[in-house]
């Protein structure tokens, strides 16, 4: 009985779990924190695997020596409205973020979307003091 029982177990935590429907598959770039030309501001990107994996990463050209600086990481399998940490080992940068089939988030800990200065555009820091940091996904 207990074989049984823990088979049930089982085989409903994979049904579960293969239910999880993925907003998207493949790579998305976004800009949730906003540059100023000549900075050389990291191209954020992430990209989703067919099993779930989230990988997050950058890419960053200095802009005085032409040195492109990259870093991936893994911050783990997607679910729908989970917060995801991600965390940069070469820069120490570490945010939190929530996204769905267009649209990227920054969050804190807990989902509550950012409001900062950083993710503002010049045209919009001109008449605001922070902007929400939110970005759509590009393909």
């Amino acid at each position: 009985m207990k074989k049984i029982f823990s088979l049930m177990i089982l085989c409903i935590g994979i049904f579960t779990f293969a239910q999880v429907k993925l907003p998207f598959t493949g790579h998305r770039s976004f800009d949730i924190l906003k540059g100023y030309s000549g900075t050389g501001t990291p191209h954020y990107y992430l990209n989703v695997k067919k099993n779930g994996d989230v990988l997050f990463g950058y890419v960053q050209v200095n802009q005085a020596n032409g040195k492109e600086t990259t870093e991936e990481i893994n911050a783990g399998k997607y679910a729908p409205n989970k917060v995801m940490k991600v965390q940069f080992k070469k820069y120490d940068e570490t945010f939190f973020v929530k996204f769905d089939k267009n649209k990227i988030l920054m969050t804190d800990e807990k989902g509550n979307i950012q409001n900062l200065e950083g993710c503002c555009s010049s045209t919009e820091s001109i008449d605001k003091e922070t902007c929400t940091c939110e970005s759509e996904l590009y393909e």
